[in-house]
């Protein structure tokens, strides 16, 4: 199979080509690697190799999942854990001791289960705690949009991939905005699940107070709708339990979700870029002419300063706790010299939070998810929002400097001000591709839905992907 024709396919088309034996998965997975080889010295998308093991299982028997002998990449952090596979956060410590996984997640092991064919692991920031994917240990991970610009984080590594054909579809997760703002960046469908759908399980039960979500990046709706059916589910001993969905969310792609009450936020919010607010409000047209009711309104406190200060707590408290599990598993307490200027500030900063601060921050959480949800109960099906405050930015722009402390850290947090609210509150979100800006970069447009609602989401970005037609976009570099 050539890597042109390769190319072509989504994830669900490469499996029909492979059921109906028009090309076996081991041709698949050589088309795959081809793309990956040609493409990555561009792009520092993929870190972590494992051809010969691709290829084997490639050429062996495959679950007779519905995306069998598909290729797949793995987040290296999080929930990406694959027995013995590198699992390095982005860190240079983890880099430098060669650290492998001890467990697989249940997330993983439903992967496989689908058929996906793990081929290798993707870039991430140092601790995923950036909007952008530049770590010290691997280097910086290029948009295949414009090279100049950043794929997004801390799932960049996997959109930059995915835009660039290497793979159809690939791991992603999603702890302030991490799968829809890589979206946003290399103009893909993300979708952060409700809180409960997708299993932490079972190394983790929450992690950020129940802000971390886990899924995937797609370039088609249909991906991503057939993907969440083989991986959602609670596991035993979760913390958490969404509702079944009433039919498989595969079915929900091109079914008719009626005529809506979408609320579009206003296009007055301060530092929000041009050209953000006119995807937003481009969208808002769009949807209006698909038969839905479009008004201005949002939630009154979407991004108010009391969220802002409760995220810094528990953000702040979980990296530290977080840098200290690692020190345990390397045994030796890590410092300064092991991460950048503004990690390590953030770990002494959730170092002093004490027990009844962290609290109070949950509590205020709490209140915060009853005051959003009024919102959609009032009578709202969805919110319209840009996904992120701003285009991509350019490489290096957001990198941590000790003469500026903190301040990449927080206009990294400041692009992802339409996202992390909908962490807190554990509803779902999808990110499409629906504008281009004046310099060809994407620019993500958000939906959100009541909790426990994607098949809501899934119906409306069909609707939308129907009428924009994205998939038509290439990148600059792509197979």
């Amino acid at each position: 199979m050539k890597v042109s024709e390769y190319a072509k396919y989504d994830a669900l088309g490469l499996a029909e080509l492979i059921a109906k034996r028009e090309v076996t998965a081991a041709e698949v997975m050589e088309a795959a690697i081809a793309a990956i080889e040609e493409l990555n010295p561009k792009l520092n998308a993929v870190i972590h190799k494992s051809y010969e093991r691709a290829r084997q299982q490639a050429a062996g028997r495959l679950p007779q999942g519905p995306l069998r002998g598909v290729p797949f990449l793995l987040k290296d952090l999080g929930c990406g854990n694959l027995a013995g596979d590198p699992h390095h956060w982005g860190t240079t410590f983890l880099r430098d001791a060669d650290f492998r996984a001890r467990t697989t997640s249940y997330l993983v092991e439903k992967f496989l289960a689908a058929g996906l064919v793990v081929v290798g692991r993707t870039n991430v920031p140092e601790l995923g705690a950036w909007a952008i994917t530049e770590p010290r240990a691997y280097g910086s991970c290029r948009s295949p949009w414009n090279l100049d610009h950043c794929s997004g984080g801390s799932s960049g590594g996997a959109a930059s991939a995915v835009a660039a054909r290497m793979v159809p579809i690939a791991h992603a997760s999603d702890g302030g905005g991490s799968i829809r703002n890589p979206a946003s960046q290399c103009g893909l469908v993300g979708l952060k699940p409700t809180r409960g759908r997708i299993s932490l399980g079972p190394d983790i039960g929450e992690f950020w107070g129940g802000m971390v979500f886990e899924f995937a990046l797609s370039r088609t709706v249909r991906d991503t709708a057939a993907l969440l059916d083989c991986v959602h589910g609670t596991m035993p001993g979760d913390p958490y339990e969404a509702a079944p969905p009433r039919r498989p969310y595969a079915t929900e792609v091109g079914r008719d979700p009626g005529r809506l009450r979408i609320g579009l936020l206003s296009s007055h919010q301060g530092g929000v870029h041009a050209d953000c607010t006119a995807a937003a409000e481009s969208a808002a047209r769009t949807l209006q002419s698909l038969g839905h009711d479009v008004e201005v309104s949002s939630p009154p406190d979407l991004a108010g300063s009391a969220l802002i200060e409760s995220l810094l707590v528990v953000i702040a408290s979980a990296q530290a706790r977080e840098v200290q599990v690692f020190g345990e598993l390397l045994g030796r307490e890590l410092g300064a010299d092991d991460m950048d200027c503004d990690n390590w500030a953030v770990t002494e900063m959730g170092r002093q939070v004490s027990a009844t601060r962290y609290l109070a921050a949950l509590d205020a959480y709490q209140g915060y998810q009853r005051r959003m949800a009024a919102w959609w109960a009032s009578g709202f099906d969805l919110l319209v929002t840009p996904t992120i405050a701003a285009p991509p930015p350019r490489i290096g722009e957001m990198i941590a400097d000790p003469a500026r402390p903190m301040d990449a850290f927080m206009r990294s947090g400041n692009l992802l001000v339409f996202c992390a609210p909908f962490n807190v509150t554990g509803q779902p979100a999808i990110s499409l591709p629906l504008h281009m800006n004046a310099a060809g970069l994407p620019i993500g447009v958000q939906l959100v839905s009541a909790f426990g609602r994607e098949d809501l989401l899934i119906q409306v970005a069909s609707q939308l992907e129907r009428s924009v037609g994205w998939a038509a976009r290439l990148p600059a570099v792509h197979a």
